[in-house]
């Protein structure tokens, strides 16, 4: 049913996409699960192109995130610092290009991401030392892999060019220190880019379906998931509204069978 929907989609080229970079931007998240989104996907079907790469519209992504011996980033997250940053490896599967990120959030909520292409998806840190330190706080930190995640997603961008949606699902974590893997099954997770404040219609269509906005950090939920050791309390509540939305979503398709 779901590529069906997308099949209906109008298509826009990676070239086309990439004009609609938004490295600095304003993210709004969602959490639902896949039935919630096909309904997004149908009702935003006039409004929105698809990305299609080589006759693809789902693409797999992979990541791998680093952080210092004491989990610095997570614990900064953890006590509801506005600003913090990220530093992870994301790689494009479908084309094995990869890029070594920063990613910051500065108190007014916007992000910014600077990153630089890079051949391996778990590199030796020091090689890259220079760039981290001009761009992270934590560029002369011993780093090392804290949690992996894959998944796969589904973009999106409205038909003025000033808005891209990310949709990722199927969505799974390893913790690279615990070894605990969690599947996410259901879940779907939601992100809204814009340059400012622009007209975007998928926040109306949210909203008609009842999909409320809800932070969700991929590496700090998939932490605090596979970790028990790791201070978890300002996540609690959203832990619980996820592990909710999987059980709903797990009984409708028992009862639909």
């Amino acid at each position: 049913m779901l590529q069906q929907i997308l099949d209906d989609y109008r298509s826009v080229s990676l070239e086309q996409m990439g004009k609609v970079k938004l490295l600095n931007r304003v993210d709004t998240k969602f959490v639902t699960t896949v039935d919630g989104l096909v309904e997004l996907l149908r009702m935003a079907a006039g409004s929105y192109f698809i990305q299609e790469i080589e006759g693809k519209k789902l693409m797999p992504y992979t990541t791998l995130y680093y952080d210092t011996e004491r989990r610095e980033m997570f614990m900064r997250h953890h006590s509801g610092f506005k600003t913090r940053q990220k530093i992870r490896v994301r790689r494009y599967e479908s084309s094995g290009v990869g890029f070594l990120e920063v990613k910051r959030k500065n108190n007014k909520g916007r992000t910014d991401k600077k990153r630089i292409q890079i051949p391996e998806y778990t590199p030796d840190l020091d090689n890259y030392r220079e760039f981290l330190t001009a761009k992270s706080w934590y560029g002369n930190h011993h780093l090392t892999p804290a949690l992996s995640n894959a998944f796969r997603r589904i973009t999106l961008v409205n038909n003025a060019m000033t808005e891209r949606l990310t949709i990722d699902l199927d969505l799974k974590f390893h913790n690279e220190v615990t070894g605990i893997d969690r599947d996410m099954g259901p879940l779907v997770v939601v992100e809204v880019k814009r340059d400012g404040l622009t007209h975007s219609p998928i926040l109306e269509i949210l909203k008609t379906l009842r999909i409320k906005q809800s932070g969700f950090s991929k590496y700090c939920i998939g932490m605090a998931l596979t970790d028990c050791s790791l201070k978890q309390n300002r996540f609690k509540e959203r832990l619980r509204y996820v592990e909710r939305l999987i059980k709903k979503s797990n009984n409708n398709q028992i009862i639909k069978s």
